[in-house]
């Protein structure tokens, strides 16, 4: 027999036969013969392995295998990890490869791919836009969130989000997770107060699969009353962790405090809500909310026309129904909002109202640059390009206050109203002076207290902003449905820029002074020895 050598030896050993070992017969001092010991075969058996390699071995099996074990040339690292004989010399790395053919690069599109949008007869809407790439990202957006409540429904958004891609009238949840699988997709899904999102990634050659599928886990979800209350239990041992310390749902409290409506009511589900829900409550919640005129499928990285040619049949399924929700409008109130604790901090929010929200195009790109200006964070951040050291809440608070831990500027705006504001954290102690510190901030942007340097600065950080997002599919997508839901067309991000570089130093005051006019909304969340009475506050706008 011819012995398989290792892949990667020389062409000496590659060429060499091996005859297999006969253990040699000796005779024992009674007379009798026998093989010799299994150990001894063993060692040898090794040195013929150690010598197939190449390697060095020891000098008795040099003497055994002499035309074996002569010097040969070291393989490559690649050859050693991966198997095979050393290739052909190289070119040093400055040097092209002589004979390779470099194939020339995709032709970039003369113009930048548009926005299609197709209308079916029942009102559900399908848009896309076909950007390079192998990849697909594809979503359903629902204009439905925890504003569209009902006392019979409360937490119902929120559960929904955890019930997402689980068992369908068609398909168990196992299967549902197989299917995403061998399509390598990755499954996502997001609540928010206004909006539900849906989303699937993968290859654009499972563009049929992953919009099947969504459309399945989307429309026809079974809601087992078992499966709800596993998911529901699970959610509401992390609301009791987060419960324990108050300032873990700060952003709640503003929204509680600052609306009256459905804005107001709480995403995060609560204890008591879970209890009471099952899966005839949230079959409720999405047969009244999940109607076509309030359902947008959008893509990144697909021809139109083979989207709607998948998605068309599926969607017509919608029942049809009002585009608009039964739910009260929402109405900024304002309001104080206090919680003690034993934390060593102070965690501080302090919020005006934004009016005309995200419809309000002009004065909604102010307000984004006017965040941006603002900046902030931690003061442990790492600084470097990008991390906003160079921002108004850097530089005049965290750089001048050694109490103050963070401070940020933060927006949460919605298709009509929205709040925007700073939140900090500072030492207990000094919960009084951060107060003043975040009205002296929001109150000088107002008066237009604002250099042309770092306005352009803001703006050119938000654009860029704007641009990198854009390079991944999955925001490309979001973006589509979520313009959809909100302006009902999507709107080019030329356009968005243009807005944002033609921008003024009085265009980002008066959004600044429009909203320190309207009624503060505090939140405060532990060590409260020294802060401000709500009147103080007011009394400083």
């Amino acid at each position: 027999r011819t012995a398989r050598p290792h892949s990667a030896t020389s062409s000496l050993v590659r060429g060499t036969r091996f005859r297999r070992f006969r253990p040699r017969r000796r005779t024992h001092p009674s007379g009798a013969a026998r093989s010799l010991h299994p150990t001894h075969t063993m060692g040898l058996s090794k040195a013929l392995r150690v010598a197939a390699r190449g390697v060095s071995t020891s000098s008795a099996a040099r003497m055994s295998l002499p035309a074996l074990t002569t010097a040969q040339a070291k393989p490559s690292l690649m050859s050693a990890i991966f198997g095979g004989a050393a290739g052909p010399a190289m070119p040093p790395m400055d040097q092209p490869v002589p004979g390779l053919a470099i194939p020339d690069p995709p032709v970039a599109p003369a113009t930048a791919p548009g926005t299609i949008v197709t209308t079916l007869s029942n009102g559900a809407k399908i848009a896309s836009e076909d950007t390079n790439g192998a990849s697909l990202a594809v979503g359903m957006y629902i204009a439905a969130g925890s504003k569209n409540e009902n006392p019979y429904t409360t937490g119902a958004a929120h559960l929904l989000e955890r019930m997402a891609f689980k068992a369908t009238k068609h398909r168990t949840a196992f299967r549902v997770t197989r299917e995403a699988e061998v399509i390598g997709a990755n499954l996502l899904a997001s609540a928010s107060r206004e909006q539900m999102a849906y989303t699937v990634d993968c290859l654009k050659t499972n563009l049929p699969e992953a919009v099947e599928l969504l459309a399945d886990t989307v429309m026809n979800p079974k809601l087992a009353d078992h499966e709800v209350a596993d998911v529901a239990n699970a959610l509401k041992a992390e609301m009791t962790e987060l419960a324990a310390n108050p300032a873990n749902l700060m952003m709640e409290a503003v929204h509680a405090v600052a609306f009256d409506g459905g804005l107001g009511q709480p995403l995060v589900a609560s204890a008591g809500a879970l209890s009471r829900m099952d899966g005839d409550t949230l079959a409720h919640f999405v047969q009244q909310n999940y109607t076509a005129p309030r359902v947008v499928l959008a893509a990144s990285g697909c021809a139109h026309e083979d989207l709607v040619a998948v998605a068309e049949p599926l969607l017509a399924q919608l029942p049809a129904g009002d585009a608009s929700s039964a739910t009260a409008p929402s109405k900024y109130v304002g309001g104080d909002y206090r919680v003690a604790s034993d934390s060593p901090v102070a965690n501080v929010v302090l919020a005006f109202e934004f009016a005309g929200g995200w419809k309000d195009t002009k004065a909604s790109t102010a307000m984004t640059v006017l965040n941006t200006l603002m900046g902030g964070g931690g003061s442990f951040s790492a600084g470097g390009p990008g991390k906003g050291m160079y921002s108004r809440l850097y530089t005049r608070v965290l750089n001048k206050h050694a109490w103050a831990q963070n401070c940020t500027a933060f927006h949460s705006v919605f298709d009509d109203v929205g709040v925007v504001g700073i939140s900090g954290v500072a030492d207990g102690d000094r919960a009084g002076d951060m107060v003043k510190v975040m009205a002296h901030e929001m109150a000088s942007v107002a008066s237009g207290q604002i250099t042309e340097e770092e306005l352009a600065r803001a703006k050119a950080a938000t654009v860029s902003s704007i641009l990198m997002n854009l390079e991944s599919k999955a925001i490309v997508a979001e973006d589509i449905g979520r313009q959809i839901l909100t302006y009902g067309e999507r709107k080019a991000p030329a356009e968005f820029i243009a807005q944002v570089n033609a921008l003024t130093v009085a265009d980002v005051a008066a959004v600044a002074k429009k909203c320190v006019a309207s009624k503060p909304t505090l939140c405060m969340v532990g060590d409260l020895s020294s802060a401000p009475r709500y009147e103080t506050l007011k009394a400083m706008f």
